[in-house]
């Protein structure tokens, strides 16, 4: 599902992800672990197509991130470290990876509301989303990026923010 092959990020002169090659098959949860300035969100940025790798390519159930990023990115659903990506409007409108994969209408609309629902967000959806707490901020981009049902989720830093019930889920 997931294929890194010689993936390297180079910042000027440092070394921020060096020649990694993986593959995580479909089903598989993989996990990252490393200390701080490993690489590791680079890697994951760079797998969600946020950042271009230096060398290497990154594909997604066999299409190519860069050369192929709509396709790539219909297979995915990225959860990022921090929620600021997000934008003021209320909530039921801030569920952009929807335009990204182009989907819309009536079942766009039922998703939507299934997942304010699950996430405790109904009562909020029509607030914007600067008055939204860093934790429901985390967990209206969970929601964005499960919209689409997509094949492959990755996530960086996935607790930051969550209270203990959604831990618990």
């Amino acid at each position: 599902m997931i294929r890194l092959e010689n993936l390297t990020k180079l910042y000027g002169s440092f070394v921020a992800v060096d020649d990694i090659s993986l593959h995580v098959p479909r089903g598989v949860l993989y996990g990252c672990l490393g200390p701080n300035g490993a690489g590791k969100t680079t890697t994951l940025r760079m797998i969600a197509g946020i950042l271009r790798p230096t060398q290497g390519r990154v594909l997604l159930g066999g299409d190519d991130v860069h050369i192929n990023p709509l396709s790539a990115k219909m297979r995915l659903g990225f959860i990022p470290d921090r929620p600021s990506s997000m934008t003021s409007s209320p909530a039921r409108n801030s569920c952009g990876s929807c335009r990204i994969v182009r989907q819309e209408g009536d079942a766009v609309e039922r998703r939507i509301a299934e997942l304010l629902e699950v996430f405790e967000l109904t009562s909020w959806k029509d607030e914007l989303v600067e008055a939204y707490s860093h934790g429901m901020r985390q967990k209206l981009i969970i929601s964005s990026a499960l919209i689409h049902r997509p094949e492959c989720i990755v996530v960086d830093e996935p607790m930051v923010g969550l209270d203990p019930k959604p831990r618990d889920c």
